[in-house]
């Protein structure tokens, strides 16, 4: 998988790039997201494996399936990445090119694991909390834990804050068995 993200990257920037200067993130983000389930079909990664059809057949076959959410310049973009063999890493272009946005809009998601149902009431208050520390946008998801025993784990991109009593007793349990 990480040979398919690194494979993804320059043409996620560069998608972005692009949807970025022409104001059209939003356009660009759902037909990469349309685009990238697509190709997590078997029947559809089979087709656009296949050495039967030309590039450019595969490009008017995901262009048919986005509709109207595939511009031109959409269509160039697909061209491009057929011509290099790389249409079934649209999925992993969708994803990266969804990082690059969330970072250019300045909003983060944030799992966040309790041990019991947040109200909206904790939810505000958390949400304002971590706008606050990660100077960030917040969207939060939150899950229900029933093993944490207590407290919550939040997981905002790669940090994770383990605030629950289930982790305090793993850390606890270490430090009296070092």
């Amino acid at each position: 998988m990480a040979e398919q993200s690194t494979v993804a990257r320059p043409y996620a920037k560069a998608a972005f790039e692009y949807a970025r200067d022409h104001q059209a993130l939003d356009a660009w983000s759902q037909a990469l997201a349309m685009a990238g389930a697509s190709v997590k079909d078997r029947q559809v990664a089979g087709l656009l494996g296949s050495p039967k059809l030309s590039s450019d057949q595969k490009v008017e076959l995901l262009a048919e399936m986005l509709a109207d959410n595939a511009d031109d310049a959409f269509k160039r973009f697909l061209t491009t990445l057929a011509d290099q063999r790389r249409l079934t890493t649209l999925d992993a272009i969708a994803n990266q090119f969804e990082h690059l946005r969330a970072e250019h809009e300045q909003r983060i998601d944030v799992t966040v694991v309790s041990a019991y149902k947040l109200d909206s009431k904790q939810k505000t208050k958390l949400a304002n909390a971590l706008k606050k520390r990660l100077n960030r946008e917040i969207s939060i998801t939150t899950q229900v834990d029933k093993s944490l025993i207590g407290g919550v784990i939040l997981r905002a991109g790669d940090t994770v804050i383990d605030g629950s009593v289930r982790g305090r007793l793993n850390r606890l349990s270490e430090a009296l068995t070092a």
